[in-house]
C-alpha cells in the first residue's frame, strides 16, 4: 500500500494561541509515530495569524528527538528567504544529529505577503530582487556536492564537516517544480491541498522527465492532499465545516485563526459563498474510513504517487488525532511502535 505521511501547518485555532499550536503539533507527531505513517513535515510560514511555523528547521528537531520512527522535514523551506550556506548547515546540523530521518524540502514562494517578503530579506543589495530561486538552489547543491574549481566559495567548508545533505524534494503547486525536479534527479512534494490546478498533470510530467543524478536514482513523488476522516461520513462532513470557511476567507485574502466546529456551522453562507465552496471541494476530502480510503486510493491510481502527504485542519485535537488514526487503519497502516 502506498505510504502516508503528515503535513503540519501548526494552525491556530480560534479557541487556542501560536504558542499551543506549536505543542499540538508536538503532541500530533508523538500520536502518529506509533501508527505507522513514515514522515511528518513541518511547513514555513510567516506573519500569518492562523499559522504558526515560521522555523521548521527548529521544530523538526523537536519532533524527531520525540518519536523514534518517523522521518522528519520541511514541507518545505522557503528556499529565497535564506542564505544558501545556512540551509545547507542547519540540515546537516540535522542530519548529523539524526541521520537517516531527516527530509529537506523546498520551495520557491516567500510564504508570506511581499511587505514580510521584503523584510525577511533586507540584506539584500539595491536592486537586487526577483525570481533568484534557481541560483539559490544552485549554490545549494553545491554546497554539498562541490563548487566548481575558482569558484569564491569552493575553499569554505559547510559545517559540521563530513556531514551530508538529507534527501532533497522540490515542492510546488503548479508544473515548474515537476520538471525541474525530474530534471535534477530529486524527489518532488505537489500541494494539492491549496493549488488551482488538478495533480495529475504535475505528478506525471515529473514521472516522466525524472533523470538519475546523485540527488536520486528512481522518482519519488509525494502527493500532498487535505483530508478529514470520522467514524461515518456524516460526522466528517460535519467535522470539515471549520476547513471549509477558514479556505473561503483564506480565498479572500482573510488570514484568520481557524474557526471553531460552533463558528463555521452557525457561519450564514451566501448563495455565492455555497458556490465557491463547492468549486473548492475537490481539494478537501471527506468522509468516513472506507469513503475516505477509496477516494485517495484513486487518487494514488490517477496521479502515480509513490507517497500520500495529509494534512487536516481540524481545531479539536482530540478530533484531529482520531482522524489520523481511523485514517492509518483503514489504509492499512501496521502499528509500528509506542509513540515516544
Amino acid at each position: 500500500m502506498t505510504p502516508l505521511s503528515v503535513l503540519d501547518l501548526s494552525f491556530v485555532s480560534a479557541e487556542s494561541t501560536p504558542a499551543q499550536a506549536l505543542h499540538d503539533t508536538l503532541a500530533l507527531a508523538r500520536h502518529v509515530d506509533g501508527l505507522g505513517y513514515r514522515r511528518y513535515w513541518l511547513a514555513e510560514h510567516h506573519a500569518l495569524p492562523n499559522v504558526a511555523s515560521p522555523a521548521p528547521e527548529i521544530m523538526i528537531g523537536q519532533i524527531a528527538a520525540a518519536t523514534r520512527n518517523l522521518r522528519v522535514g520541511s514541507g518545505g523551506i522557503m528556499l529565497p528567504n535564506h542564505a544558501p550556506l545556512m540551509v545547507a548547515e542547519r540540515f546537516r546540523v540535522l542530519e548529523a544529529l539524526f541521520p537517516g530521518r531527516i527530509d529537506l524540502g523546498l520551495g520557491r514562494a516567500p510564504g508570506t505577503d511581499g511587505v514580510t517578503a521584503r523584510a525577511l530579506r533586507r540584506r539584500e543589495a539595491p536592486g537586487e530582487g526577483g525570481d533568484d530561486f534557481l541560483d539559490r538552489l544552485q549554490e545549494l547543491l553545491f554546497w554539498d556536492g562541490g563548487f566548481p574549481e575558482g569558484h569564491p566559495f569552493a575553499r569554505i567548508t559547510a559545517s559540521p564537516a563530513g556531514v551530508p545533505l538529507p534527501p532533497i524534494f522540490l515542492l510546488g503547486s503548479s508544473d515548474y517544480s515537476a520538471r525541474l525536479a525530474g530534471e535534477i534527479g530529486c524527489g518532488f512534494g505537489f500541494a494539492q491541498h491549496f493549488s488551482g490546478m488538478p495533480a495529475e498533470a504535475p505528478m506525471l510530467e515529473y514521472r516522466r522527465g525524472f533523470r538519475p543524478t546523485r540527488l536520486g536514482a528512481t522518482p519519488h513523488a509525494i502527493l500532498a492532499v487535505a483530508a478529514i476522516c470520522a467514524p461515518t461520513d456524516a460526522e466528517a462532513e460535519r467535522l470539515a465545516a471549520s476547513a471549509r470557511l477558514a479556505t473561503l476567507r483564506r480565498e479572500r485574502g482573510e488570514y484568520r485563526p481557524l474557526p471553531s466546529l460552533y463558528e463555521a456551522l452557525a457561519y450564514p453562507y451566501s448563495d455565492a459563498e455555497r458556490r465557491q465552496i463547492e468549486r473548492g471541494g475537490e481539494r478537501l476530502h471527506v468522509g468516513g474510513p472506507e469513503t475516505l480510503r477509496a477516494r485517495l486510493a484513486e487518487m494514488v491510481a490517477r496521479t502515480q504517487a509513490d507517497e500520500l502527504m495529509i494534512v487536516s485542519a481540524i481545531p479539536d485535537q482530540a478530533a484531529r488525532h482520531d482522524s489520523y488514526a481511523l485514517l492509518a487503519q483503514a489504509w492499512g497502516l501496521g502499528v509500528t511502535s509506542q509513540a515516544a
